[in-house]
């Protein structure tokens, strides 16, 4: 009995992280945002991931980081990137100022880094209407988390909505990823943002299964899991 229990549940397991895979048409003139629960999760690796995955499926590939704190002399995951985009689509024939906007030195949020520099979303817009002419599909990085401030009233989340763009939420895997992820949930369901999430599997491995695996499972219909992208 309990061995038949166990290939069970290792079925529903399974079920639950095989996340839906669209169609490559459906992905055709869209724009990806990739966002996380909080700084420092894997947003740059899951661009990277969902940079190879695109390829992969035949779409025309680009990139956009309209934000970059920390810079010293380039942006580093924003350059890291644009190299990847220009081997996948050679057709990305663009420089780092093109991918990345805005660019600080202060390795804070983009309200305090930027300082007297006003962030414009007009100018934004029309930076990704440029970039997703290069491309089938526009992969966009946000920087930290969903309620990183850009302006005193705009934030990371307002950018998804007004680059009319579907949302990815990388959440960790960390002791406290339950709540991280149900809060940044509740953030875009409010804003009516459609999007999926992914959980990275990099803090706290050998723990994740047994304290944070088991809510996560009971509470969604399925689990995805960045690393089988």
């Amino acid at each position: 009995m309990i061995k038949y229990y166990s290939i069970f549940k290792i079925q529903i397991l399974y079920q639950k992280r095989n996340y839906m895979i669209k169609e490559k048409d459906y992905y055709q003139d869209k724009s990806i945002f990739i966002s996380a629960t909080n700084t420092d999760v894997g947003k740059t690796y899951a661009c990277e991931k969902f940079l190879r995955h695109f390829s992969k499926l035949g779409l025309k590939v680009g990139y956009f980081k309209p934000c970059e704190t920390g810079v010293i002399t380039e942006p580093l995951d924003g350059s890291k990137m644009l190299k990847l985009t220009k081997e996948l689509n050679p057709d990305f024939n663009v420089d780092i100022n093109d991918v990345v906007p805005y660019q600080f030195k202060l390795p804070a949020a983009p309200y305090v880094s930027k300082e007297d520099t006003y962030i414009d979303v007009n100018f934004l817009k029309e930076k990704k209407k440029y970039l997703s002419s290069l491309c089938d599909v526009l992969i966009i990085e946000g920087a930290g988390g969903l309620m990183v401030p850009l302006e005193k009233d705009l934030f990371i989340i307002d950018l998804i909505k007004e680059f009319k763009s579907e949302a990815i939420l990388i959440t960790p895997s960390k002791l406290g990823c339950i709540n991280d992820t149900l809060l940044s949930i509740e953030a875009l369901k409010s804003r009516n943002i459609d999007f999926e999430f992914f959980i990275n599997l990099y803090e706290d491995k050998d723990s994740f299964k047994k304290v944070s695996l088991p809510f996560l499972e009971e509470y969604f219909d399925r689990l995805n899991f960045l690393d089988e992208l």
